[in-house]
């Protein structure tokens, strides 16, 4: 965690919150107690943040400082509400084309797939608050910077981000192993949001139950997977193919 992006003790924390600082995630020790820890948690809770329980070693891993458990992360960006995303993408005339994130975990992962959502023009990135990797200094690296050129929305559920898609007349493609429907039987030339889930357990099935569509990529090797920053590439670059 950056320096510049990290605020420890409890009520630097709260102070934070409550001035509307962009907070990423908090991390708390795990046996923490008392009336102002109390007071931090109903706080994040109230403002959906995201936070984990930890050992107070990776808090003072952290910072060497006094940080009476618990060490928050600010993100170096603004994130932007859906609504105001679709909207502006909509009312530009451009042919919508979204990256959906299901609590995907890695930062590096983060990063290098912001960095590919850039290149190959996609309008915002959608990922949840809870649960979902921190736009952190890693994240800021890995991206090569564009992160402070693609749009990043937070929301309170996945599920409700696609219905709001779906309503505006956005399909949505999650990319999993579980379809018998391969990439390029898919159009993507229309307006869409591609779902890509986490690295351990891949979209959520509750998520998977309510898309428009999903699609696998083709495997020929023994292993059975790809990095989900590769396969979002894939996905994303056979967007740009078939626009192009």
């Amino acid at each position: 965690m950056e320096k510049e992006h990290q605020i420890f003790g409890i009520r630097a924390i709260i102070e934070a919150i409550h001035a509307g600082k962009e907070i990423d995630k908090v991390f708390i020790q795990k046996d923490a107690q008392g009336d102002l820890m109390q007071e931090l948690m109903k706080a994040m809770k109230k403002n959906n943040i995201n936070f984990s329980y930890v050992p107070v070693e990776k808090l003072n891993r952290l910072t060497h400082n006094n940080h009476q458990g618990a060490v928050a992360s600010i993100a170096p960006i603004s994130f932007v509400s859906l609504e105001t995303l679709v909207e502006s993408v909509i009312e530009s005339g451009k042919k919508p084309f979204f990256l959906i994130l299901d609590q995907l975990s890695d930062a590096r992962n983060f990063g290098a797939i912001i960095r590919t959502a850039e290149c190959t023009g996609v309008d915002g990135i959608i990922v949840q608050k809870q649960g979902s990797a921190p736009v952190n200094g890693d994240t800021v690296k890995t991206s090569a910077g564009a992160v402070f050129n693609v749009p990043i929305c937070k929301v309170d559920h996945i599920k409700d981000a696609i219905f709001y898609l779906q309503g505006s007349g956005i399909k949505t493609v999650a990319a999993t192993e579980k379809t018998e429907s391969g990439i390029y039987d898919v159009d993507f030339n229309q307006p869409v949001a591609i779902i890509m889930g986490s690295e351990d357990r891949g979209v959520n099935p509750s998520v998977l139950k309510i898309v428009d569509e999903k699609a696998k990529l083709p495997m020929f090797g023994t292993i059975g997977s790809l990095n989900v920053s590769v396969a979002c590439g894939a996905f994303l670059y056979e967007t740009v193919r078939q626009r192009s």
